[in-house]
């Protein structure tokens, strides 16, 4: 695996420390936190407050990507991201990532200064993005899911869960690569909840290191999710922060190299100590 990324001038240097992406979801409707970061204002101060917990990228979403979610329009997606993406450039500057399946997005947040693309169909919704991401010369998160938002809880039938993550980002990686996105730009995500169910979930955080042969760096997002919930029987997303640092946790020490997370201060804590823990041979050299 490629030993760093240089992005914005900022070093990621993978398996030296856990690195965090912090969420800002500029949506009415996402499921812990719709409706609060959707003015330009409060999209600010919340990306302010984001980094100075300690977050590395923030992660910019303009469609709810919750199961049942419905689809936006494109002009919506982007008002929503592009309106944002212009005051968060122009007042800081750790990287950006933008939240899309859209290749216009993209190429409409890359130009108004996003850093990376983050895409949960993993360039399968919209077969410009791969091509377009190659041209724009930016990183993108490949992520794992079977259907869409509206359907995918109805497609967790798996024979090998795994070993179809595995094939499905290995054959995702190879079209990356094919349109001309280099490898070491290339960030994969097992997709936690998106096309799993509680079991399946619980699954591949224990079985994580089973992606380290394809040799990208591992983003985990698991977040407030319901399956944290339900092992808490806890119904509030935002009281799910301890659930969420043990599922933190466990992903750090089975080779998590990013976690996307809301609670960014609580997880920075978690991320210190378990990369102390687990990280003790590392050696730094950004």
């Amino acid at each position: 695996m490629p030993n760093k990324l240089i992005i914005r001038g900022r070093c990621f240097e993978w398996g030296q420390r856990t690195h965090l992406m912090g969420i800002l979801n500029v949506t009415p409707d996402s499921f812990s936190d719709g409706g609060e970061f959707n003015t330009t204002s409060t999209a600010l101060a919340q990306a302010q407050a984001l980094i100075a917990a300690g977050a590395d990228i923030i992660d910019v979403g303009g469609q709810s990507t919750r199961p049942g979610a419905k689809q936006i329009t494109l002009a919506e997606e982007l008002d929503r991201v592009l309106s944002i993406l212009q005051v968060l450039r122009s007042e800081i500057s750790i990287p950006i990532s933008v939240d899309t399946t859209r290749a216009s997005v993209a190429k409409a947040a890359v130009e108004a200064g996003a850093d990376m693309v983050n895409d949960i169909s993993g360039g399968t919704f919209d077969l410009e993005m791969l091509p377009t991401v190659a041209s724009l010369n930016v990183p993108i998160v490949l992520m794992h899911i079977r259907g869409n938002p509206q359907t995918m809880q109805k497609q967790t039938d798996y024979q090998d869960l795994l070993g179809e993550i595995y094939s499905f980002l290995a054959n995702q990686i190879a079209a990356a690569t094919a349109t001309g996105i280099n490898q070491e730009k290339i960030i994969i995500d097992p997709g936690i909840g998106f096309a799993k169910n509680y079991e399946q979930n619980l699954e591949i955080f224990r079985r994580l290191r089973s992606l380290k042969p394809l040799n990208c760096p591992i983003l985990v997002g698991a977040s407030r999710k319901s399956f944290i919930g339900r092992i808490l029987n806890q119904p509030n997303p935002k009281a799910r922060v301890w659930g969420t640092a043990a599922a933190c946790c466990a992903a750090i020490f089975n080779g998590a190299d990013i976690l996307r997370v809301h609670d960014v201060q609580e997880m920075r804590d978690v991320s210190l100590v378990a990369d102390a823990l687990f990280r003790y041979e590392a050696q730094g050299n950004c």
